[in-house]
């Protein structure tokens, strides 16, 4: 069993940057691959990024690519979301998630999910 708890979100004007944390219950963090996706209101979740247990393997969707940055601190139990240039559309609720999975991009992946963090966006 994983707990995920999510943190960092608020609201940022664009351009703006913000780090959102996601901090792991359990001793077997290192052992899980690690996303976040997001949902705006009206929209279904979709994939922003993803690592590996190791942090060595990441992959982004299009729409964040160069933008933001996944990392992780295995020694911490933590995942982190640098996004920096946001845009207004970045505005969504942003959910992190564990899975047993190699950097997968789609939901039904993921095993595990934090309750998720408001991100605004103003422009």
């Amino acid at each position: 069993q994983v707990q995920l708890v999510e943190s960092g979100g608020g609201l940022v004007q664009a351009g703006g940057s913000l780090r959102l944390s996601c901090a792991a219950s359990g001793r077997t963090f290192s052992s899980y691959a690690m996303g976040w996706f997001r949902q705006a209101p009206g929209k279904e979740r979709e994939f922003a990024a993803t690592i590996s247990w190791t942090g060595g393997s990441t992959v982004y969707a299009g729409s964040v690519k160069g933008r933001f940055t996944i990392s992780r601190d295995n020694a911490k139990n933590t995942v982190y979301l640098q996004m920096n240039s946001l845009k207004p559309e970045d505005t969504a609720v942003y959910y992190c998630a564990a899975s047993r999975a190699l950097l997968g991009t789609m939901a039904s992946a993921y095993d595990y999910w934090g309750q998720g963090t408001q991100v605004t966006v103003s422009s």
